[in-house]
């Protein structure tokens, strides 16, 4: 017998019959050779493979999300939207001309590029039915074994897109994640639209960027799925993340009450308030302009942080509380924060709790004179203009 010296040779032995078909157009994506598909979740679970020296670890935080989101299309048959999942193939496989598909052997395998998270959700979420499933065969329940019976249909049958590089390689693989999870992108219109099925803090979000006046003046990109374009101000994520420290006073990765369900005057009432926080940002701080120092994202989620401690005193939210807390932003010196490059050196989050302490140690020295002098002088004001 000979000997086998690739797997190119190993495969040619395997009957037809065992392929895996993804069908798909053939075209050119970068300079490179792409199959463009839908498939449902079911063949995307034999065929995909994660190369850790190119995809990071999973973040139980965002993994936890992704299956809350997939839980409202199994739990409240509520749609939901993902965007493609890009894969590599590292030339395995062949693509059949005639049938416009491509056709893979049951020991090759589609590498992730990007959508690491996307799949681990559905896999976790398929693995927990599949156990319930058994539990509930073992007692017998068989009401409950039809309704994991549809759920796990369902769960199979999601349509999910997909972009496969046919011949790039790793250092390539590494690149392409690099790029799609670090420069801006722009969002698909399915995506705008469906952005009122997100989480509490994005529907408010995008209430408050297209209805406060206040939003017209602070620019937010709304169309750009991560970063933000030069001509805004504020990136759509920022903007969630200034909520956030507002209302809950705590970074985004800690907040309690994004939720996916909640009550609509509970939402309303937050864009109202929001509203106010940043009219009295427009009032009070310098014109927002690139490169102002108090329009940079870390010292804004540094202001909410405190506003929020100023405004919750009393137990819950007080709209005046904020508006007097407000008032002391006119006298901070906000060059004094950082010390030579430490606005560049520093890591993120120590650049916004040095911003929080230093906001919060002037208004606990300044506030009692500085605002009742403003107050006074305001009033002073007003009277001559009534005279």
């Amino acid at each position: 017998m000979d000997a086998i010296s690739s797997l190119s040779e190993l495969l040619a032995d395997q009957k037809p019959s065992s392929y895996v078909e993804i069908p798909g157009i053939l075209g050119q994506t970068f300079g490179q050779s792409t199959i463009a598909a839908t498939l449902p979740m079911s063949k995307l679970f034999s065929i995909y493979e994660v190369d850790m020296e190119v995809q990071r670890a999973i973040i139980p935080r965002n993994l936890s999300k992704l299956i809350d989101y997939v839980n409202l299309y199994l739990e409240d048959r509520q749609p939901i939207y993902f965007p493609g999942i890009i894969f590599s193939a590292r030339g395995a496989g062949h693509y059949d001309d005639d049938h416009q598909s491509l056709r893979l052997q049951p020991i090759e395998k589609l590498y992730v590029v990007d959508g690491q998270h996307r799949l681990a959700a559905f896999q976790r979420i398929m693995e927990t039915l599949q156990s319930q499933m058994a539990r509930a065969k073992d007692r017998r329940e068989y009401d409950k074994m039809e309704e994991i019976t549809e759920k796990l249909r369902r769960l199979y049958a999601f349509p999910i897109s997909t972009m496969t590089y046919l011949d790039i390689n790793a250092r390539q693989e590494r690149q392409l994640f690099s790029d799609i999870n670090k420069l801006p992108r722009k969002l698909g219109g399915n995506l705008a639209v469906l952005r009122d099925q997100r989480r509490f803090y994005h529907v408010a979000a995008t209430e408050l960027a297209s209805k406060a006046p206040a939003m017209q003046k602070l620019t937010v990109d709304m169309f750009s799925e991560r970063g933000k374009s030069p001509e805004y101000l504020f990136s759509y994520h920022l903007l969630i993340e200034i909520l956030i420290a507002l209302f809950e006073g705590r970074m985004k990765s800690a907040a309690r009450n994004n939720n996916y369900q909640y009550d609509n005057k509970d939402l309303q009432d937050h864009v109202s308030l929001a509203g106010t926080y940043f009219n009295g940002l427009l009032n009070h701080l310098p014109t927002p302009e690139k490169g102002e120092l108090v329009w940079t994202e870390n010292i804004q989620i540094a202001l909410a942080l405190f506003m929020h401690e100023e405004a919750t005193k009393t137990g819950s939210f007080n709209r005046y509380a904020l508006e007097h807390a407000l008032k002391i932003l006119p006298h901070v010196n906000w060059n004094s924060i950082y010390v030579g490059d430490e606005k560049d050196r520093l890591p993120r989050r120590t650049r916004i709790m040095k911003a929080y302490q230093y906001i919060k140690s002037f208004y606990q020295e300044k506030n009692l004179f500085l605002i009742s002098d403003a107050e006074a002088f305001s009033k002073q004001d007003s009277k001559e203009d009534v005279s």
